[in-house]
């Protein structure tokens, strides 16, 4: 097992109450599961997201932590948040990585697999991770 590492797993949907196809705006939320996997603890001090539509128009997003919060994770313990995302087309992308130091002053950055957006209804999952 690593020293330092931090594993992230994202669940995004679709939010048709916050979308207006019709104007091109489509509303996603993303809960991420971030867990503790290395023999240290450590916090999460930043975020860095790479935003992609279906037409190709990227957004970075850079910031301290995440929804206002800058977690302190042990070995095995785990912090989940919900944030979302609107995107100009029905599709797109999103991955990152978050920047930690552990309690021992070491840095390190813990990945964000890239995963999709898709505006679908229906009761059924709306995104895909891709590993």
């Amino acid at each position: 097992m690593p020293k330092y590492q931090f594993s992230c797993d994202a669940t995004p949907r679709y939010l048709p109450e916050q979308s207006a196809p019709e104007q091109a705006i489509y509303g996603f939320s993303y809960t991420v599961t971030v867990t503790n996997t290395g023999e240290v603890a450590a916090q999460l001090i930043s975020r860095h997201w790479i935003i992609s539509d279906a037409n190709g128009h990227t957004e970075e997003v850079k910031g301290l932590g995440v929804v206002g919060q800058q977690p302190l994770l042990k070995p095995g313990e785990s912090f989940q948040y919900t944030s979302g995302s609107r995107l100009r087309t029905a599709s797109g992308t999103m991955h990152g990585s978050y920047f930690c130091v552990a309690e021992d002053g070491e840095r390190f950055e813990a990945a964000v697999s890239l995963f999709v957006l898709e505006a679908i209804d229906g009761n059924g999952p709306s995104g895909r991770v891709l590993h």
